[in-house]
């Protein structure tokens, strides 16, 4: 692999999965890990940056250093918190964007001072700039807690002039989210949308990522259940199993899950998450229900729960029960690492606008056509495809 160095500025830098992306990356420096745990590790591409080549830098609402995050989190095991936690100490993240209206007021938030979405840009600007100075390439990754669901069908949504006019308008329908992926895409920094948030998958801002030449992909990172789900439904679909029924649940203790505690933020999540079974399916199982719980023992040990109903041959009634028990950020850090590894790459390779080879880390990923791929061997081979090109 050619030796550049990556900078992947993370919004919600520290947020569980942010600081296990950055803990899991300076032990693999460290030599305290192999790679193996990491999804494309054995793929050498050409132009794609090496992991030991991967520098950290990003905004949250929180200033503590990532050592401080880190523990708090408890994602971590105490070997692995000590060998890291040198490096993680060194990392502050920078003030971040929020918006009162979605944010309960935390005493002593790392918050941008600014009143208008002009001199939030300006800011997050500004961040990217400086951070660019200390690297080769740069990618915008969105990892900040889920924000309410946006109102489809909004006007200025629909075309970069008409957002541009927002902008100075400093509409409230624009969230921190699209502030985030406007300044990147502005800077012609490659930007990938993590979380269920309403962020550059935009007609605005796929528009003015196309003028300006940048990859993005998104969004809701595929980790857990939603990755089972699109494994077993075309299985499923190839024996002619006709599903009845779906029901899946979730508890979770994390900071994402408190936010999920929210239910205009709750709205957004379990969007992204009931979007793909009708599309694999090919029909439109009437009795699909998603449930997302915050459960605070549970910290980031997830457990995901699925009641699938099925009819098979004779229509006999048959049922499958999956209980996925797993580690929230040990299973989206090492996605997130991949989406900007692969969208650095893009880049490279002078790629634009809408990456849809990426679709297999996203629940609900961007797309050129009217139905995305859901499949998972299909979004796979797509991924595996590109790479290889």
């Amino acid at each position: 692999m050619t030796k550049r160095t990556l900078g992947i500025a993370v919004v919600g830098l520290g947020g569980a999965v942010g600081t296990t992306m950055v803990a899991g990356i300076e032990l693999l420096k460290k030599g305290s890990i192999g790679t193996d745990g990491l999804p494309l590790a054995q793929i050498s591409v050409d132009g794609m940056a090496e992991y030991t080549d991967i520098v950290f830098g990003g905004w949250d609402l929180f200033s503590d250093h990532l050592a401080a995050a880190a523990e708090e989190h408890d994602v971590l095991t105490h070997k692995q918190f000590v060998a890291a936690e040198e490096s993680l100490r060194a990392i502050k993240p920078w003030p971040a964007a929020g918006n009162d209206r979605f944010l309960s007021n935390i005493a002593g938030t790392n918050r941008l001072g600014s009143t208008t979405h002009r001199e939030t840009i300006a800011k997050i600007v500004e961040d990217i700039r400086h951070f660019r100075k200390t690297v080769d390439s740069t990618v915008v990754i969105n990892l900040a807690s889920t924000e309410k669901l946006q109102a489809e069908g909004n006007e200025s949504f629909n075309s970069i002039v008409a957002f541009e006019r927002a902008l100075d308008e400093n509409s409230p329908e624009i969230p921190p989210a699209m502030l985030y992926a406007y300044a990147a895409i502005s800077e012609k920094v490659p930007f990938g949308n993590f979380t269920p948030s309403v962020a550059a998958d935009i007609p605005a801002l796929i528009e003015f990522a196309e003028k300006q030449g940048v990859p993005i992909a998104g969004k809701d990172g595929k980790t857990g259940q939603t990755f089972i789900k699109s494994v077993i439904a075309p299985a499923l679909r190839a024996r002619a199993l006709k599903v009845e029924g779906w029901f899946s649940t979730n508890i979770l203790g994390n900071r994402d899950g408190l936010a999920l505690s929210n239910v205009d933020s709750l709205a957004s999540k379990v969007k992204t998450k009931s979007s793909l079974l009708d599309d694999i399916l090919g029909y439109e199982v009437e009795d699909h229900i998603v449930d997302i719980r915050y459960y605070r023992p549970r910290k980031d040990n997830k457990e995901a729960w699925d009641n699938i109903d099925i009819t098979g041959f004779l229509g006999q009634h048959m049922q499958l029960k999956v209980n996925f028990l797993c580690k929230d950020s040990i299973l989206a850090a090492p996605l997130a690492i991949e989406i900007a590894r692969c969208l650095d790459l893009a880049a490279q390779r002078g790629e634009k606008g809408i990456q849809e080879q990426l679709s297999v880390f996203f629940k609900l990923p961007m797309s050129r056509s009217a139905k995305p791929e859901q499949a998972f061997h299909r979004q796979d081979e797509a991924l595996r495809e590109w790479l290889g090109r």
